[in-house]
This record gives structure tokens, sequence and C-alpha cells, in this order.
């Protein structure tokens, strides 16, 4: 039996791999508000409300509280990325607003799914797959932005294409998760688990040629194909039932070493290092009738603590000259860490039919002192509004939905910190999944 278990893991993790490249999307920052299409349609709460082989990817300890099974499931997800670069004041040139959308690839196929088996009464193990983090722009015509006159850039006043190849502007960042997971009963209330988080990501730059003159290495900035990197990690939750009525959970998802973007070692800080950030999420569900349950968590994502991610892309050395990409500790995107509160309701409409609905928030993590850069990703949304269902098809197996629409939110550039461009995102995502149990 574990020789087959063994198969059928490899069988999983192989396939979305081979899939995993259309992995590209935005949501809490990197980060997707939740994973799995039940989760996903309850705002992403699920770090104490176990459903099925997806919730593994949220807290390892709820290997322990589903059914022995799997899951597979596909989204479709469509952002829609507007950048506008500011009006110039006579003073400082008079020069009109331009506005550009991002959107030159515009729908993305998000693949997921996980396995569980029990060892014993005590001892049970999964893997989940999953995107868990990505960021996609591609302008046609643009963005463009006027030279404050810095050293490598043309004289102050000068109006710039980021582009000067001819080719698209934008990035693409694609994440790919694998998460082998190991949970013990404590006892009849308690359980831990631990997953081994083997992460694979991509990056490729196009058409941002202006900006490599204030890079440490403009070779490696730019145009160079896509390149990967792998990094191993971890994560920890524990799951307690209070009663049969209120559970809790929590989970705390360590920051993943990844090897270096060796083709961009001129973009990113530390010759081509982008980590994954650490996260902490904490939360209740609770049965508040026979039919309906509520959940709630909350998630701390540390962006700060990854250069990449966290440093200004205006960052300046001790004695105030700005610093290049590329550099030790150099210029990121400027992300601040993100509190999300994530909301989520189930009830069951009927024996075979359950309704899900959810509501996800969390502040920008770009703020009016860091848009120019973030104008290659402008992860601004704040505002999630979930709806789903889980329809049960056999004494087996069950067919899952989710529709998730991001509300769009605008961050205007600070003009006076020379930030030129207001960022504006929204998004639609919908979601189809099986799950069957053993």
């Amino acid at each position: 039996m574990q020789h087959k278990l063994l198969k059928k893991t490899l069988l999983a993790a192989s396939l979305s791999v081979i899939i995993a490249p259309t992995v590209s999307f935005a949501t809490n920052g990197l980060a997707p508000t939740g994973i799995g299409q039940v989760h996903k349609a309850m705002g992403g709460a699920a770090v104490a409300n176990p459903e099925n082989t997806t919730s593994i990817a949220t807290n390892p300890a709820s290997v322990t509280a589903i059914s022995d099974g799997y899951d597979v499931e596909l989204e479709l997800f469509k952002p829609n990325r507007t950048v506008t670069r500011k009006a110039l004041p006579p003073s400082m040139g008079g020069i009109p607003s331009e506005t550009y959308k991002a959107n030159e690839k515009s729908v993305f196929f998000i693949p997921g799914g996980g396995y569980k088996r029990s060892i014993n009464n005590k001892v049970s193990i999964g893997v989940a797959v999953y995107g868990n983090g990505g960021m996609n722009t591609e302008f046609k015509n643009g963005p463009t932005f006027i030279s404050g006159g810095d050293p490598g850039f043309p004289p102050a006043g000068t109006v710039i294409p980021f582009s000067r190849s001819g080719k698209n502007s934008g990035i693409n960042l694609e994440q790919l998760f694998i998460a082998p997971t190991i949970g013990v009963k404590l006892n009849d209330k308690h359980s831990v688990g631990i997953s081994a988080n083997l992460v694979y990501q991509t990056f490729e730059a196009n058409g941002i040629e202006s900006l490599a003159g204030g890079s440490a290495d403009g070779s490696r900035f730019t145009n160079k194909g896509k390149d990967s990197a792998t990094g191993i990690g971890a994560s920890i939750g524990w799951l307690g039932q209070i009663n049969e009525k209120f559970s809790v959970g929590a989970s705390y998802r360590l920051k993943t070493k990844m090897g270096k973007f060796k083709d961009y070692a001129g973009l990113f800080p530390d010759k081509g290092r982008m980590d994954i950030p650490a996260a902490l999420t904490i939360g209740i569900s609770a049965l508040v009738t026979p039919k309906t349950k509520i959940a709630f968590d909350i998630q701390q994502i540390y962006y700060s603590d990854v250069h990449a991610i966290g440093n200004s892309s205006s960052k300046r050395d001790k004695s105030g000259n700005p610093m290049p990409f590329g550099s030790n500790n150099g210029p990121g995107f400027g992300w601040d860490d993100q509190t999300v509160f994530k909301f989520g309701v189930k009830h069951q409409k009927s024996p075979k039919l359950a309704l899900l609905a959810g509501y996800n928030h969390g502040d920008s993590p770009i703020g009016p002192e860091d848009t120019f850069f973030g104008a290659l990703a402008p992860g601004v949304v704040e505002d999630h509004l979930s709806l789903g269902f889980e329809y049960k098809l056999s004494k087996t197996s069950k067919l899952l939905g989710s529709y998730t629409h991001t509300f769009a939110n605008k961050v205007k550039g600070d003009l006076m910190k020379r930030q030129p461009f207001d960022l504006e995102m929204d998004q639609d995502a919908i979601g189809i999944g099986y799950s069957r149990t053993f």
C-alpha cells in the first residue's frame, strides 16, 4: 500500500510541475486569498477549517482531520492592471498624464490539488500542490516616465519609454509549491503537522532597458528570457477542537531561502535572490447552527523581510546616494508587511448542496512612496468578495466551484517623492474542482 501511495503522490506532483508554467496571479500582494476551491469561496478562511486535502496547504495539521482521498482543481484568473503617469504642472514641464494597460496577457490558468492517506489512527501523510504566488504585467506601449537627471539617465525632463528595444514591457513571476506533509494526533482534540515546502519559481523581465542605467549589472537586468530558481522551506501547524462546535488553528510558514535568478543578477538585490516571505496565520471556526459554519482567519505576511520585495526601489546608502539594482541589500519593490482578514460561511442547503460565501481584506502593500517600480507589479488590490458551492455527486465524490471578484483599488504616487505613477487593479477568478474520498 505504501508503494502505491508513493507512486500516486509522485504522479500528482509530476503532473503539477508539467502544468505549473501557467501559474501567475496576485491577490493578497503576491499570495492567493486562499488555497482550494472551498477555501477560496470562503474568503480564504482555512487554518481552523479543514475541508479536504487542499487544506494541507494552509495548515499542515489539517491532514489529520480530513478524509483519505484526493482533490484536483483548475482556476481561471483574469486581472485588469492599469498604470497612469501623472500630469506634471507647468513648473515641472507641463507634461500631460497618460494611461497604460498591462493586459497583453489577460487570462491565466491556475492548477492545484492534494492527496492524503492515513497511516494509522494517529499518523497521516499527504501532499498539496499549488501556486502560492506570482505577478504578471505586459505593456504593449509604455509606460513612459520623466527623467530626473540621475546618473545613467538622460537630462532631467526627458520623456523616456521603459522599452528601447521594441519589446513589450513587463515581468512574469511564477511560484509552485509541492508540500509533502505529515500530521500527528496528540490526543482526541489536538493535532500538529509539518510540511516540507519544495518551491520552484521562474522569472522573466522584458522591455525595461531604460531602467538598466540604475543597475550594478545592466547586462543582466532585462531581456534575458525565463530564469528559474528552487528552494526548500517548511510550514508547521496546530489544530485544536475546543468542543463539538468550535475549532482553532495556527500555522507558520518559515521564510524560504531561494536560489538566485542569475540571469537577473542586475535587477534583484543580492545578485538575483528573491526569497519567499514568512507568513503567520491564526483562526477559528464555529458551527453556529447544525447546518451553518463560519470561519475567520488573520494572516500576517512578512514581505519586508525579503530584500527583493520589501526594500524601497529608491533605497539609498548611508551617504544618501541611490543604491544600484542588484547590489547587496539593494533596491526592491518597496512592499510593506500585510495583515489579511479572511471571513467565510458554509451553509448546508440540502443533503447534496452546500453554499459558500466569503470576504477577504488586506491593505495594499504598496504605498504612495513606491509606485514607480510598482508599475511592473501593481499588487494594490484590497477587497475580495467570493461565492461558491459544494455539490455531492456520490457518497465519495463532490464537485466544487468558486467565484471571486476583487474590487478595483488605486494607489496614487507621491510626486514629491518622485513617484509619477498611479497604480490600479481589479480581478476576477472562477474555479472548478473535484474531490474524492477513499
